[in-house]
């Protein structure tokens, strides 16, 4: 019987961003047949709505008002740097 497996990695950057690996087993008679990773990244203050679950647990956990408005700031500095 097959069987599709999802779960979760996370590390968080110092500036508050979260690092998300997603990892898809498939498993066949309880043994891993093949796997494959997705990573993506979440800023702070992005919509974490369509998120997995322990994504916006650390998300709320993390993104307090100051931590965003320190990530906002850090954009509009690198975008005055740029040009």
């Amino acid at each position: 019987m097959l069987e599709k497996q999802i779960s979760y990695d996370h590390s968080i950057t110092e500036l508050g961003h979260i690092q998300v690996r997603q990892i898809t087993r498939i498993m066949e008679d309880g043994k891993e047949i093949s796997k494959t990773y997705h990573r993506h990244v979440l800023s702070p203050g992005d919509n974490v709505s369509k998120a997995d679950e322990r994504s916006k647990k650390i998300a709320q956990a993390i993104w307090t008002p100051e931590v965003i408005a320190a990530y906002e700031a850090k954009i509009v500095e690198s975008e005055v740097e740029n040009v």
